[in-house]
């Protein structure tokens, strides 16, 4: 195989464990709120905020795709 190879399937398997994390994470939060019996209020928050942590890796793939893409990177 070659290095370029390499490449891709650790940026593959980096984005997997970094969606099985967020996944995790998500579960755990939401089985802690249900056993403490949050408010909706308080949910929607804490899930806002869960989402923009996501956002952020999501937005910085795509900004690292198209700057590999332009040659930038």
């Amino acid at each position: 195989m070659l290095a370029e190879h390499f490449e891709l399937i650790e940026t593959i398997g980096l984005n997997l464990f970094f969606l099985f994390i967020f996944g995790f994470i998500g579960l755990s939060i939401h089985d802690v709120m249900n056993k403490n019996d949050v408010p909706k209020l308080g949910r929607l928050v804490v899930y806002f905020v869960l989402f923009l942590g996501c956002a952020g890796f999501i937005a910085k793939g795509i900004i690292q795709f198209i700057w590999e893409s332009q040659g930038v990177g």
